[in-house]
């Protein structure tokens, strides 16, 4: 299977004094792209908020590789790394790619979900949680 990927729009805002992207934009990028992916696969916000859950995170971090300019192409993939058996936790991963396919950065989380009533770690109906992450690619462990 292909992994979810999508070319990012570079804006003035997401650079820094050094002239090349701030390293909290990356951070941006890849939340932006899973919540588009998980609307996508039929985990919008408006059924997570329906059902009282959504993804919870409790580490993000970013490996940077290659500066990223203005005017560079940059490609963003995302893919699962690890899932727990009933879908309750996971870690992502999402590969930053230049336009000469050259690695720029990897952004690893590792996440759950939780209740927003509760505001407590829970698995919201996992048949639906499940059913959702297969649909994503799988990273192969090394």
């Amino acid at each position: 299977m292909e992994l979810f990927s999508k070319v990012v729009s570079i804006r003035w805002s997401d650079l820094d004094p050094n002239y090349h992207v701030r390293h909290s934009a990356y951070y941006d990028w890849g939340a932006q792209q899973r919540v588009e992916v998980l609307n996508g696969l039929g985990l919008s916000l408006k059924v997570m908020q329906e059902n009282h859950f959504g993804p919870i995170l409790f580490r993000e971090e970013c490996v940077f590789r290659k500066e990223i300019h203005m005017h560079d192409e940059v490609t963003i993939s995302l893919a699962i790394k690890s899932i727990a058996e009933d879908g309750s936790r996971w870690t992502m991963q999402h590969v930053l790619t230049n336009q000469r396919g050259e690695l720029c950065a990897t952004i690893t989380i590792d996440g759950a979900w939780i209740d927003t009533e509760k505001r407590k770690l829970a698995n919201p109906t996992p048949e639906m949680i499940i059913e959702t992450m297969k649909k994503f690619p799988e990273i192969s462990q090394n």
